[in-house]
C-alpha cells in the first residue's frame, strides 16, 4: 500500500501587488350617429389602431432586433474582458464580507479582480511568479471570511488574509503527488487542498503544515480493487479529469480517461472507485442542490441519480444539447440550475433537473463555456475559454 506523504510547508513574504402620440379631440375620427354605422366604425378603428404596435417592430435596424430577441430571452450578459483572447477561465470566488469584491482566475497566469460585483475587472500581477520563468495555469480559488487560497500549476500556492489586498506565496513540498487542482477555505488559516492523483491534504495553520486526510494513493486503490471489477482501472494514467466537493465535504472525481468515477467522504482511507452504469466515456460529475449526484458523457448527455448521496444508478434525462458536449452545471437553488457545454449551449432546469430548456443568448459566441458557478442565489457567472465570462442578472 502506497502512503501518501505530508508536506511541511514554510511562508514566503513576496506579494501581489495591486495595479493602477397621442391626438388632440379635433384631430380624433367623429362616428356616424347612426348606431349600425357607429359600431362598424368603431371596430374599424378600433382594429386599426390596435395592429399599430405589431407593426412598429419592423422599423428596427437588424442589430436593435437582434439586441432586443437576445434580451427577451437570457438571463445572461457578457462581461468583456481587458485580457489575451486566448485565456481561458478556470474558477471565480469572492469574498463573503464585501461581495462586490471578487477574483478571477485563467491560464496565461490571469489573475483579475472586480469591485463592483463582476461589472468591470481588472488584471492583477504576482511579482514572485513573473520573477520565475513560468507561466502559470490558476486552476482554483477559495475564501472563508478575510482569508483567501489560489492554486495552479506549475506547482503554487498563494494565501491571503486581508481579503486579497496583499497575497503571500507558500512554498510546497517537491514530493507533493499531482498537480494541485483545487482548494477549499474551511476555517481560520484552515483549508483543504486536492491534486490530480488523488491526494487531498488539510491545513490548520495558515499553510505551514499540511496532513494527509487519504492514506493511499489513487493508484495504489485501484491495484488493490482492480481483481474486484473496476472496468477500466487497468487504463488508469494516474490523474482525474474533474473533481468536485459537496458543500458537506463529499468528493466526487472522474478518471482522466472518463471510463469510471471515484468517490470520498471525510474519514475515509482511500477513494471509492465505481463502474459507470452508462456506456459512453464520462464528461463530468457534481453535486446536486439536493445533494444528489449530475453526470455528463461525451456527446451532451445528462443524468442524474436516483435519490440523495453517492449512487451507482442513474436515469438519463433528455436535453436539447444540439449534439455539443455538457460541460458542467451549477445549481444556483435546490430547484433552478444551469448547464453550459461546447459552442456556447446553454441550458436551463427550474424543477431540480427533470427537464431542461435551452437559452439562445449565448449561441452566436463562439466559445466552449467550461463552468458554472453560482456564488449565492443572485449572483452566477459562466467561464469559458477565449476570455468569455457571462454574468447571472436574474
Amino acid at each position: 500500500m502506497a502512503s501518501l506523504t505530508s508536506p511541511t510547508f514554510t511562508t514566503n513574504t513576496r506579494c501581489l501587488q495591486r495595479p493602477q402620440n397621442s391626438q388632440s379631440p379635433s384631430q380624433q375620427p367623429r362616428l356616424s350617429q347612426r348606431p349600425e354605422l357607429n359600431r362598424r366604425h368603431f371596430i374599424s378603428q378600433t382594429a386599426s389602431l390596435s395592429s399599430l404596435p405589431l407593426l412598429s417592430p419592423l422599423i428596427l435596424n437588424p442589430q436593435q432586433a437582434n439586441a432586443a430577441a437576445e434580451d427577451s430571452l437570457s438571463e445572461w450578459e457578457r462581461v468583456y474582458l481587458p485580457i489575451d483572447p486566448g485565456v481561458v477561465l478556470l474558477d471565480i470566488a469572492f469574498v463573503p464580507d464585501d461581495t462586490n469584491h471578487g477574483f478571477l482566475l485563467g491560464t496565461r497566469q490571469t489573475i483579475m479582480e472586480t469591485k463592483d460585483a463582476g461589472n468591470t475587472w481588472v488584471q492583477r500581477s504576482i511579482p514572485s511568479a513573473e520573477d520565475e520563468d513560468f507561466n502559470y495555469r490558476f486552476n482554483s480559488i477559495s475564501f472563508k471570511g478575510k482569508e483567501g487560497w489560489i492554486v495552479g500549476k506549475p506547482a503554487i500556492l498563494l494565501y491571503t488574509a486581508d481579503s486579497g489586498e496583499t497575497w503571500e506565496r507558500i512554498p510546497l513540498s517537491a514530493q507533493l503527488p499531482g498537480d494541485m487542482v483545487y482548494i477549499k477555505a474551511t476555517g481560520e488559516k484552515s483549508a483543504e487542498m486536492v491534486t490530480d492523483e488523488g491526494a487531498i491534504y488539510i491545513t490548520s495553520n495558515r499553510g505551514y503544515n499540511w496532513r494527509a486526510a487519504v492514506q493511499e494513493s489513487v493508484s495504489a486503490t485501484l491495484n488493490r480493487t482492480v481483481s474486484s471489477g473496476i472496468s477500466g482501472a487497468s487504463y488508469y494514467t494516474g490523474t482525474f479529469n474533474t473533481v468536485n466537493r459537496s458543500p458537506n465535504g463529499n468528493y466526487v472525481a472522474v478518471s482522466s480517461r472518463g471510463n469510471f468515477y471515484l468517490t470520498w467522504e471525510p474519514g475515509q482511507a482511500f477513494w471509492q472507485p465505481h463502474n459507470r452504469a452508462i456506456a459512453r466515456r464520462i464528461q463530468n460529475m457534481g453535486w446536486r442542490g439536493d445533494g444528489g449526484l449530475w453526470l455528463l458523457v461525451r456527446g451532451g448527455g445528462l443524468y442524474l441519480s436516483k435519490g440523495t448521496g453517492i449512487s451507482e444508478e442513474f436515469e438519463e434525462i433528455p436535453v436539447q444539447s444540439r449534439g455539443f458536449g455538457i460541460l458542467d452545471v451549477g445549481y444556483r437553488s435546490k430547484e433552478e440550475a444551469w448547464a453550459a457545454g461546447g459552442s456556447g449551449i446553454l441550458l436551463r432546469t427550474t424543477n431540480g433537473g427533470k427537464t431542461w430548456t435551452r437559452d439562445k443568448a449565448a449561441d452566436n459566441i463562439a466559445a466552449n463555456l467550461y463552468s458554472v458557478k453560482f456564488i449565492d442565489d443572485k449572483k452566477g457567472f459562466v467561464l469559458g475559454n477565449d476570455g468569455v465570462l457571462l454574468r447571472y442578472l436574474g
